[in-house]
């Protein structure tokens, strides 16, 4: 079954996996960052008889730009949809598979998670929480039978990435960006081999060594060069 606010994108891929796999896909077009959309899904799914095995919470949103600044309903939004729907997903869908000891629980993290960013300052943080979430969860649903995994991606080719902004094809090139495709099947693999944490790609297990040790003056620095270069534009 998939999830999401677009259905063009949902009516693709269920023609894509269904004529590939030779499989039934369900979808439901639900917007995620609403107040009810966890309930709303599981309702959906019990009163249809869905068992839910494995859960994926992959839906996110970037918002840029410094705080104060931010539209309040956006804020709100990439607030529920980055923590509040994938807490109440993984408490609703977590029970039955705790009843039946058995289950499987993948949550998408970012790497922008190990060291929070200004003007990404809504984003990493808010994957940070879904990280450490994640964490907690799997020491709880141990016993249960239920694996819980965390996905830490770093740079992927998704429509999350301005074609405009950021040269897409170089960064796969040079291998500083994924591919969606590549992310997704170690993902998966370390939800089914029970590991905690998975980071895609040698370069992106260095950002996450290298980058905490940078130290906040840095940061500091780029960000006032990078916001005059803007306010310059």
């Amino acid at each position: 079954m998939a999830v999401s606010n677009q259905v063009e994108a949902l009516e693709t891929l269920k023609s894509e996996c269904e004529n590939r796999f030779s499989i039934s896909v369900n979808t439901i077009c639900c917007d995620l960052t609403k107040e009810n959309a966890a309930e709303y899904l599981f309702d959906f799914c019990h009163s249809r008889e869905i068992v839910v095995d494995v859960l994926v919470n992959n839906a996110g949103i970037l918002v840029y730009g410094e705080v104060i600044k931010v539209d309040t309903l956006e804020a709100k939004n990439i607030l529920n949809l980055h923590m509040q729907t994938p807490v109440l997903l993984c408490k609703l869908f977590g029970a039955p598979m705790a009843a039946n000891k058995h289950g499987y629980i993948l949550n998408v993290s970012s790497i922008s998670a190990i060291m929070p960013y200004p003007t990404i300052s809504l984003y990493g943080p808010t994957k940070t929480f879904l990280r450490k979430f994640s964490r907690a969860l799997r020491t709880e649903m141990k016993e249960s039978g239920v694996i819980v995994s965390c996905l830490i991606p770093g740079a992927t080719a998704t429509p999350l990435h301005d074609p405009y902004e950021v040269d897409i094809p170089l960064a796969l090139k040079l291998g500083v960006m994924r591919r969606p495709e590549f992310v997704a099947k170690k993902a998966i693999n370390a939800l089914f081999k029970n590991n905690a944490e998975s980071v895609p790609g040698v370069f992106n297990k260095l950002i996450m060594f290298f980058i905490p040790m940078v130290p906040n003056f840095i940061i500091q620095m780029i960000y006032k060069k990078t916001s005059r270069k803007e306010q310059a534009e």
